[in-house]
């Protein structure tokens, strides 16, 4: 199998890739950089937007406005002007936390990751958030990531990449909030990488971003693993559906923690790739903000 670059412009840490059908545009993150990029399918120019602080994760409210997970909470992010507005504060007090993966629930709430700014042990948690109310669900996470739901908003799925660990958890498909306790779905320690972002398609099939392991992996709902499909660079990040049938799947990649021997044994690090994989993809909805 082959990649195609979709955007060569490079990401210290890209990450939080989504797509927004109403037109066709696929947006991305480089965290560290305080950078969130856009372009139009298939062949755009991609825009650059700089940004105050360090934001991870996009949704789609309506025509107008996104909302954007940043390291001070939830901010509505007006799409004419990319002003950005604070709407709910999340651990806006905690300058050691940053956000991290996050994904919408078919219901349209939001599940979001924050994590500390070096990576510190347990200094994360896991929010569920709709319409300005925000509760806890798992504290003491380290690296929050492979937050995503089956088609049908009854399973949650994450995982700490810290523990190399992906859990499912039953939820109310109302809501999207759980109704049970986490319980282990894959269990990855002692292979070669780290769990990283990932996104569930049509069938419940969970497309992994492999971090450190070149690779993006297909798991069933019920943890076999189905099959790998190469990322032509080191870190990959985290996946998405694509296209306006939401048929292909990109991937974010990034460079951190790269010296210089490392960046040019890896000359693809920190690219956006569209994989040469068809997927039954799904969309993302909007949210309730």
């Amino acid at each position: 199998m082959s990649a195609t670059t979709l955007c060569d412009i490079v990401c210290h840490l890209g990450e939080g890739p989504t797509w927004d059908a109403a037109t066709n545009t696929v947006y991305w993150f480089d965290i560290l950089e305080r950078r969130l990029l856009e372009k139009a399918w298939p062949d755009g120019e991609t825009i650059v937007h700089d940004l105050p602080l360090m934001a991870s994760a996009l949704f789609r409210i309506d025509a107008q406005r996104q909302l954007v997970w940043t390291e001070t909470g939830f901010h509505v992010r007006d799409r004419a002007t990319g002003r950005l507005v604070l709407h709910t504060p999340v651990e806006a007090d905690n300058p050691v936390t940053r956000s991290n993966d996050a994904r919408a629930h078919p219901f349209g709430s939001i599940w979001a990751g924050t994590m500390g700014k070096k990576a510190e042990k347990h200094a994360g948690a896991i929010y569920w958030f709709r319409k300005g109310e925000v509760r806890r669900l798992f504290p003491d996470i380290t690296i929050p990531n492979s937050i995503c739901f089956s088609p049908d908003g009854a399973t949650g799925y994450f995982a700490d990449t810290d523990k190399n660990i992906l859990f499912r958890v039953a939820c109310d498909p109302d809501t999207g909030l759980p109704t049970g306790e986490p319980e282990v779905l894959l269990d990855h320690r002692g292979r070669k990488g780290g769990l990283d972002g990932s996104v569930c398609d049509a069938d419940g099939v969970i497309w992994n971003a492999r971090w450190g392991a070149s690779c993006v992996d297909a798991y069933a709902p019920d943890g076999t693993h189905l099959r790998s499909i190469p990322v032509p660079a080191t870190q990959a990040s985290c996946p998405v559906f694509v296209g306006p049938d939401l048929s292909r799947l990109a991937v974010t990649t990034a460079c951190e923690g790269m010296d210089e021997d490392a960046r040019r044994g890896d000359p693809g690090a920190g690219m956006l790739y569209l994989l040469d994989v068809e997927v039954k993809g799904r969309a993302e909805p909007d949210v309730l903000a």
